[in-house]
């Protein structure tokens, strides 16, 4: 296993991170909330809990993740598929668990897609599991299209 490096998530890994997400088979890139403009406001509100996962100086995995003061947030959890099963996103998950626990958030949840095999197995591998509730969205900006990685455009 390569030596992985765990650290807090800045503007500065913007570009990487985003073309490591376009790796990411069934990904959705959404094109507003996914831009170098909004992800560094995301990152701006949650200063020390999102996370880059960082082999030989190149970003691995990542994840984004935040708070509204009551609930922690995960998104964008993800890993390069050659660095997977080596224990990275669940290093990833704690130290983001614990940033959010050390400002006192006592709950914290994600949205997996139902069509993400991977990731769900993972989630579900970990502990992670809830089905006494519905999620409902509103799209309250037209432009926020989500577009979803696939192999075609994987190597983009």
């Amino acid at each position: 296993m390569s030596d992985i490096q765990i650290y807090p998530m800045t503007i500065q890994d913007y570009d990487e991170v985003h073309a490591l997400w376009l790796t990411i088979q069934g990904f959705g890139i959404r094109a507003i909330d996914d831009s170098r403009y909004d992800i560094d406001r995301f990152i701006r509100r949650n200063p020390t809990t999102s996370v880059v996962a960082v082999s030989d100086g190149k970003i691995v995995g990542s994840i984004l993740c935040g708070s509204d003061g009551r609930q922690g947030s995960l998104y964008h959890v993800c890993v390069a598929k050659e660095f997977r099963r080596q224990g990275i996103a669940s290093r990833m998950v704690a130290y983001c668990m614990r940033a959010l626990k050390d400002m006192g958030i006592n709950k914290v949840g994600l949205v997996a897609f139902a069509s993400n095999d991977i990731g769900n197995a993972f989630w579900k591998q970990i502990g992670w599991k809830r089905s006494d509730v519905n999620y409902y969205e509103f799209i309250l900006n037209e432009n926020n299209i989500t577009r979803f990685v696939g192999e075609e455009d994987a190597d983009d």
